[in-house]
């Protein structure tokens, strides 16, 4: 019994450290979004600070999900809950990375005006943050239906992506001096799109660890391994 309740314990404070990280995730995302719409350099490059913390929490939660197998010889469900985490954590990593390049497109336009007002970035700022929360929470609690709106989400930020690429490459015909504000506009989008990709696939993950079903693109079912 005391064996269990040490393993209960670190399993919730692994949870909690993994909480965190999406945390973090979740506000680099806003803060690179803000750093591009204010062109403020000094919050651009804070970001990119930042993100060396997400880094080293990716390792920390890597090397206790491998000690916990090595040591604790879970059941079943704990052992997928712990190979899911690593998993899960990659993904939160490489948002933060990708938070990261959005500030580094700031970088870049810091010192010029903005080709126009951003509308639809913004936006995908939002959905953005609100995909990671949604199925961060989905891993936490073990219920893959706190996700479902992901697929909402997908949705619509392909579709904000798609509109940004096809106003920015009008203007870019229109005027090629416009150029080099533009391209890391196109950029940002790209990189917001992908932090979605990464939602859903923790929300895939996530289906995984709960019902063993390997799903894709909103829940078509692939394969059953129960």
């Amino acid at each position: 019994m005391e064996h269990k309740t040490t393993f209960d314990q670190e399993l919730s404070e692994l949870k909690e450290t993994i909480t965190r990280m999406g945390l973090m995730v979740q506000t680099l995302i806003t803060k690179a979004v803000d750093s591009l719409q204010k062109l403020d350099r000094r919050l651009a490059e804070a970001v990119v600070r930042e993100d060396d913390e997400i880094d080293r929490l990716e390792l920390i939660i890597d090397e206790k999900c491998v000690q916990l197998m090595a040591l604790r010889q879970p059941e079943a469900s704990d052992l997928r809950f712990l190979a899911t985490a690593i998993r899960i954590v990659n993904d939160l990593e490489r948002m933060g990375d990708l938070a990261e390049d959005v500030a580094e497109r700031t970088i870049e336009l810091a010192d010029k005006p903005l080709l126009k007002p951003l509308i639809d970035i913004p936006k995908m700022g939002d959905l953005a943050v609100q995909s990671v929360a949604l199925v961060l929470d989905a891993f936490i609690m073990g219920n893959p239906s706190r996700a479902n709106a992901i697929w909402v989400i997908e949705k619509e930020v392909d579709r904000l992506r798609d509109q940004v690429h096809d106003e920015l490459m009008g203007i870019m015909t229109q005027d090629a001096s416009t150029v080099t504000r533009a391209i890391p506009l196109l950029l940002v989008s790209r990189h917001l799109e992908r932090i979605v990709d990464h939602s859903t696939n923790i929300a895939e993950e996530v289906v995984y660890m709960i019902e063993a079903k390997v799903i894709k693109h909103g829940g078509n079912e692939q394969n059953d391994k129960k």
